[in-house]
């Protein structure tokens, strides 16, 4: 049965395609989402078909997989990553080009699949993972990342305001360091203890916090006021503090 205008589906109708569902902070969300009702598609290397999310060919089969498979995609939560260091001076264009293609022409990419399915039924939520390195990138050789999650952050602005009056929100989750394995192993455990030093909330963030958050922006419940402000009372609302959240329709973007 098709949608009544405006309304979209309930959560236990609708398809949300994660990507990067393979690690722990894409996982999370995944659980997260299918816990909440939704069923769950992951894009991922090493999810069952392998997708290669630099590959601008198998980003596109596995969009129209999805539309074959479900017909329709409610809920896109973009949170694969590559991280690939490099200082300017030693940067190579492969190494730039393959984190842009991952962190960025990917999800392009997959808006452009789904958008306009989303605008047909009146409903969409999309999510991007990006980073508060953004604000205060830790060091020059973070270079690829950090330009990467600052035009994701671009993206997702002008998607917003491109697809507003289609009943599409587009959000960016920007968590900091987060306790994943590839965090502990590509970091020294010294950081993790200055990082916490500099929080007003002093514990680590995990998996779980970010995927707490992607979920409530990807419900009906994150347009509306009451609903926000008990999410924000709330112990699934674990690890943001000091922020203005907004709720301007995206007259205001921050």
């Amino acid at each position: 049965m098709e949608d009544a205008p405006g309304t979209g589906r309930t959560a236990s109708r609708r398809v949300a395609v994660v990507t990067g569902g393979a690690g722990a902070i894409g996982g999370a969300i995944a659980a997260a989402l299918a816990a909440a009702g939704h069923t769950v598609v992951s894009l991922d290397q090493a999810a069952e078909p392998p997708v290669d999310l630099a590959s601008d060919d198998q980003v596109r089969a596995a969009a129209a997989d999805v539309l074959g498979r479900h017909g329709r995609c409610d809920v896109l939560v973009h949170a694969a990553a590559a991280f690939d260091k490099a200082r300017l001076a030693d940067l190579k264009l492969t190494a730039w080009r393959r984190v842009q293609a991952v962190n960025v022409e990917a999800a392009l990419l997959l808006a452009q699949a789904f958008i306009p399915g989303m605008a047909e039924r009146r409903f969409g939520r999309i999510v991007f993972i990006v980073s508060d390195t953004v604000w205060s990138p830790p060091a020059g050789d973070m270079l690829p990342y950090v330009t990467s999650k600052g035009a994701l952050i671009a993206l997702a602005r002008t998607l917003a305001v491109g697809h507003g009056r289609d009943g599409i929100a587009v959000t960016c989750v920007a968590p900091g360091l987060t306790d994943t394995p590839a965090a502990r192993a590509g970091q020294p455990a010294a950081l993790f203890d200055e990082v916490r030093s500099r929080q007003a909330l002093p514990r680590t963030l995990v998996p779980d916090d970010v995927a707490a958050t992607v979920a409530f922006l990807a419900s009906d419940a994150a347009a509306e006021l009451a609903e926000l402000v008990s999410w924000l009372a709330s112990e699934r609302c674990s690890f943001s503090t000091g922020a203005a959240f907004d709720l301007s329709g995206g007259r205001a973007v921050y």
